[in-house]
């Protein structure tokens, strides 16, 4: 690892696709990483346009996906035991932690796990919880 290396949590991607400046200036340089529960998030988001999976299509293909592996379920079922939290949350952190590369995420479920080499982002605007429902 080059030290360039960030692993990415779904919602910095959402703000990214929102056009997020401040994320394109701590993103831009790095290798960016994500994990397959990321990816399937992204694609399988129900009422996308074309133009949005277009999107998403071309971000994921500029990223690193990592898929499961021992080493990943390890993590995940010590996340899991120790810490409550959500499958997909906790694969994503098991994800960060067996690779040793810092998490950038939105979300404060994550400051709990001290393992996590943490990048917290705090968005500008619009919080996606506070997105209207399609």
């Amino acid at each position: 690892m080059s030290g360039k290396e960030i692993f990415v949590d779904t919602n910095i991607i959402l703000y990214l696709l929102d056009g997020s400046d401040t994320l394109e200036e701590i993103l831009q340089g790095k290798d960016i990483y994500i994990s397959f529960i990321t990816e399937l998030e992204l694609i399988s988001f129900k009422g996308i346009t074309e133009l949005q999976e277009k999107q998403i299509t071309e971000l994921l293909n500029d990223c690193s996906i990592i898929q499961m592996n021992k080493l990943i379920k390890e993590k995940y079922v010590e996340l899991r035991k120790r810490h409550r939290l959500k499958l997909a949350d906790a694969i994503i952190a098991a994800s960060s932690i067996a690779f040793d590369m810092p998490l950038i995420t939105a979300d404060n479920d994550f400051k709990k796990i001290n393992k996590l080499k943490l990048i917290t982002y705090q968005p500008e605007g619009i919080k996606l919880a506070d997105r209207p429902k399609n």
